[in-house]
């Protein structure tokens, strides 16, 4: 069976998308649904082919976890899926009806984008992922990942692939590039072919993809991510929200990179990072806020920040930390730094919250509530195709609704302008 694209894969995605307008939604739900089983079925070919990529990289390497399967995540993956079968379809929604006095009748309704290439690194899980939501939506996706998930990407598109074709659909559905550079050019000049790239990766494949594609990009992924602690927030919250947005997994892109600390708390600046030293959490603290965590937070963990720690998304167990005299500063440091991604204010105190809101420019602002939870599965979207960071089209997680476009369907009754 085979898997990796064929050097006609433009021509042969465009028709595949094609032939996705004649599918019903109940098919479209049937399928997913018979893929959740079968990636369980064959997680054992999938984990080996897991495997592979593993033993090529450095177990310390940050993308090591972003790469790692198991059994139980496949059975999250499958969950996932299951969960986009379930969500309503967003193909063919009326957004608008507009009837004009010569008796013409406007409608706008949702529709497919066609084809939508993904860029991606290291995450193999986001093969199943785009897959679904793609398909669920009516769109055909090409995929094109790293050399680091190459054996991994291969497995499952061989999983998606048979399962299409055991109900008697175009596999080419779903395409899967090789993973060398000239794959990822290729995309990025299929103009006619591709409607869509959406890079799920750090800064550097962003930018790269954002410069030097022909191809209408929606950007995602890269997070730089703060947690403002005010000088009204609650330390048993704070100490919480702090612990989980930077340790729960620290190679996504909703992970905490810099803590904010309002100088008025800086003597709750020990208790509100220790326990980010049982995770051996290396922080790079300001002036200020190194003083009082010396001698409380373990001295091999605990550095001197640099115009470099402030504006790095880390994707490591690393954190910075900024000492500021008023929230003003805090969102001025925000603005200065941010990625847009998500970021979180810890206050009791309604003005500075509403204020924050206001003020932030981000994707997601966050009250309270851990950063780690930008993610479509969490936002009740079943999954996610990507975090957008941009404004135009999508903002914050991409679910079913933002893989669609929309056309205007016009009816008459033989009307003709003068």
């Amino acid at each position: 069976m085979t898997t990796i694209a064929s050097d006609n894969w433009k021509q042969t995605a465009l028709a595949a998308s094609r032939s996705l307008n004649l599918i019903s939604t109940d098919t479209i739900n049937e399928v997913l649904l018979a893929l959740a089983d079968e990636a369980v079925l064959h997680s054992a070919a999938i984990l080996a082919g897991n495997a592979l990529d593993l033993a090529a990289m450095d177990k310390a390497n940050p993308m090591y976890d972003r790469l790692l399967l198991s059994a139980e995540r496949i059975e999250s993956i499958a969950a996932d899926i299951r969960n986009v079968a379930s969500l309503p379809s967003p193909q063919g929604r009326v957004l608008t009806t507009v009837e004009r006095p010569n008796g013409m009748t406007l409608t706008k309704v949702t529709v497919p984008f066609g084809v939508v290439g993904i860029i991606y690194e290291a995450r193999p899980n986001v093969s199943f992922d785009v897959f679904s939501l793609c398909f669920k939506s009516g769109n055909a996706c090409v995929l094109k990942g790293g050399t680091d998930a190459h054996h991994s990407n291969t497995a499952i598109v061989a999983v998606i692939r048979g399962v299409l074709r055991r109900f008697g659909l175009n596999p080419d559905i779903v395409t899967l590039l090789p993973a060398g550079r000239e794959a990822t050019a290729d995309l990025m000049n299929a103009v006619g072919y591709v409607d869509v790239i959406i890079p799920r990766g750090g800064k550097g494949l962003i930018e790269y993809v954002r410069d030097n594609s022909r191809i209408p990009v929606i950007e995602t992924g890269a997070g730089i991510c703060h947690t403002y602690f005010d000088e009204y927030g609650d330390l048993g919250k704070g100490q919480a929200i702090v612990f989980n947005a930077k340790t729960r997994r620290v190679s996504v892109c909703n992970a905490l990179d810099c803590l904010i600390v309002h100088e008025k708390r800086l003597a709750d600046l020990p208790r509100l990072c220790e326990n980010l030293a049982s995770k051996n959490v290396i922080i790079y603290a300001d002036i200020k806020a190194y003083t009082f965590l010396a001698g409380k937070y373990p001295a091999h963990l605990l550095l001197k920040a640099t115009d470099e720690s402030f504006g790095t998304e880390f994707q490591d167990y690393k954190m910075a930390v900024k000492t500021v005299a008023s929230i003003d500063e805090a969102l001025n440091h925000i603005a200065r730094y941010s990625s847009r991604h998500s970021e979180c204010i810890v206050s009791e105190h309604a003005a500075n919250i509403s204020l924050f809101d206001k003020m932030v420019d981000a994707a997601c602002v966050y009250t309270n509530v851990s950063t780690a939870f930008t993610d479509g599965a969490q936002f009740g979207f079943g999954a996610e195709i990507g975090i957008s960071t941009q404004k135009l089209h999508a903002r914050g997680p991409m679910a079913l609704p933002e893989l669609c476009s929309y056309k205007w369907i016009v009816k008459g009754n033989g009307q003709t302008r003068n």
